[in-house]
């Protein structure tokens, strides 16, 4: 008995000791996968002169972010490099949990009449737009609009948005 006491303290102290170090890293590691059970977001809304985006569902706004854009916002994404974020309706076509900027929703540009306006001027259209957090190396700091031409929002703020936005939901992108 006594020695089943024993060993029952020491693994009582080692759950402790170590499982307090476990237990805070993996509160980080879940804290960017949040779950979210409220209503489903049916569409995205961002609107580039306002610098905001809208999480909606059937015309309500569930959700508000103030955005950043591509480091020459004006205009519609035309080609590679522009650094303009594109306008028009497109969708959420992917997610990516291991992003280099914290999380990320890919955008479905181009779409075709983006791929052939910029073919026939002989240029690529560019693609890898997402609605994404940080860089994991921050050299933006106090800069406005320094994306590609992605939008980018908070880490913390990307963490919501990506527990709620599915992959297949419309995006407005608006001037």
């Amino acid at each position: 008995m006594k020695r089943r006491g024993f060993i029952w303290a020491v693994c009582t102290a080692l759950l402790t000791t170590y499982g307090s170090g476990a237990s805070s890293s993996n509160a980080r590691r879940v804290s960017k996968f949040k779950r979210y059970r409220g209503p489903k977001v049916t569409g995205i809304i961002v609107e580039k002169g306002k610098r905001t985006m809208k999480l909606m569902r059937n015309g309500k706004v569930l959700r508000k972010y103030n955005v950043e854009l591509g480091f020459a916002p004006r205009g519609h994404k035309q080609f590679e490099g522009d650094g303009r974020t594109p306008e028009g309706l497109y969708s959420i076509n992917r997610d990516n949990p291991n992003s280099s900027f914290h999380l990320s929703l890919g955008i479905s540009y181009p779409n075709r009449r983006d791929y052939f306006a910029a073919k026939a001027k002989g240029r690529s259209p560019g693609g890898e737009i997402f609605i994404h957090g940080a860089p994991v190396r921050r050299t933006n700091r106090g800069k406005k609009d320094w994306t590609n031409g992605c939008i980018a929002v908070s880490n913390s703020e990307m963490e919501d948005i990506f527990a709620m936005v599915e992959v297949g939901t419309p995006i407005l992108i608006k001037p």
